[in-house]
């Protein structure tokens, strides 16, 4: 089967760097860009949106953080944040920002082309360059798993407000929904829960499914400080419970 190249946008004030990556992405079907920083991205960003972004923390200027915080408001593209820093920290903020992964610099160029298609598949962006065309209807209802007074598309990997308009979702939150969804009033360890949102493709720590669910949370619950729909289950972890019929 042939697939659409994805479009990749490598930001990195290094040019050495952005050439390699943008090199040897190229050369393994993905259609590549590069900005060396917030201003020529966001140039590229209003031509022609890209289906990942790969964004470097460490920059001069506007840092990584910074711009991750200005696509994530605007958009759900998944981003790939790199660092050269080991620290959890800077994992934890790039994740609380929306960053769909992270990679420590140096790394290996096979590994960030793994993630990139792992966060690509999770989140739908790899497609057909001829699909068929589909008639204009309203989400499958078996498809439809309520949550709270929110509604999960589990085909459209949407998450529905009650009035129908779509709450942004990264592909990491989608699949912790759903693994929810798959396991109702079911106390889930955090590690449980890494096997079942993400076959272990990231490397785990307790801590980034924390920051998930605060995430999650926000966007679930009338009170997130007194959650109704995640629970948590003292010395487990999270349980998902659907609203009574």
């Amino acid at each position: 089967m042939q697939w659409q190249k994805a479009r990749v946008i490598v930001v990195d004030d290094e040019p050495e760097l952005r050439d390699m990556v943008a090199e040897y992405l190229g050369k393994h079907r993905f259609a590549v860009r590069t900005a060396a920083g917030g201003h020529e991205l966001d140039a590229q960003l209003a031509d022609n949106p890209p289906d990942l972004l790969i964004l470097d923390v460490n920059m001069p200027g506007e840092d990584g953080f910074a711009i991750a915080r200005r696509v994530r408001a605007k958009s759900n593209v998944p981003i790939i944040m790199l660092t050269a820093a080991n620290e959890t920290v800077d994992r934890v903020v790039g994740l609380e920002l929306g960053a769909d992964d992270y990679l420590v610099k140096p790394f290996d160029l096979r590994e960030l082309r793994a993630r990139i298609q792992a966060v690509l598949r999770r989140t739908g962006r790899a497609v057909d360059p001829a699909p068929q065309p589909t008639q204009p209807q309203g989400p499958d209802p078996a498809a439809l798993v309520r949550m709270g007074d929110k509604r999960l598309d589990l085909d459209a990997r949407r998450l529905l407000q009650p009035d129908g308009t779509e709450l942004p979702l990264t592909a990491m939150e989608f699949d912790l929904l759903r693994a929810f969804a798959a396991n109702p009033n079911r106390a889930l360890r955090r590690d449980r829960l890494l096997d079942l949102a993400h076959g272990r493709d990231n490397e785990p720590f307790d801590r980034s499914i924390d920051v998930r669910i605060t995430r999650i949370r926000r966007k679930l619950e009338r009170d997130p400080a007194k959650p109704e729909v995640i629970k948590t289950v003292q010395g487990v972890g999270y349980m998902f419970v659907p609203p009574k019929p």
